[in-house]
């Protein structure tokens, strides 16, 4: 599958655009990104959050630089066939990715569907 970094970026726009604001609205000083590929390679990561999420969050963690949540376009691309395949694995990974903002890891990710 092929498609321009712009249009990659937009459909990262319309997966937050489907995120409800009450759920947006808790995430704090955090910043979304969208790469290419994952820095030294990586071929199947769709995405990462960098940063301390909220639930480990203490009162050191005042002037913080934001936390990142990554959307590398290359991976994905390379798991998708068409755009809606696209929209919809990036759909995934964002909710993925701010799961973890909130503290959500992998095994229960796993459990709740959202792999």
């Amino acid at each position: 599958m092929e498609m321009s970094r712009e249009r990659f970026e937009e459909l990262v726009g319309e997966a937050l655009d489907e995120v409800p604001v009450e759920l947006l609205s808790l995430m704090n000083n955090v910043v979304f990104l969208v790469e290419d590929s994952p820095p030294g390679g990586g071929d199947d990561l769709l995405g990462v959050y960098e940063g301390t999420a909220l639930t480990d969050r203490g009162w050191d963690y005042s002037g913080a630089l934001p936390d990142r949540i990554t959307i590398f376009r290359v991976p994905t691309l390379k798991v998708c066939q068409t755009e809606t395949d696209v929209i919809d694995e990036v759909a995934i990974t964002v909710v993925h990715e701010i799961a973890h903002h909130f503290g959500i890891d992998d095994n229960r990710l796993h459990e709740l569907g959202w792999a």
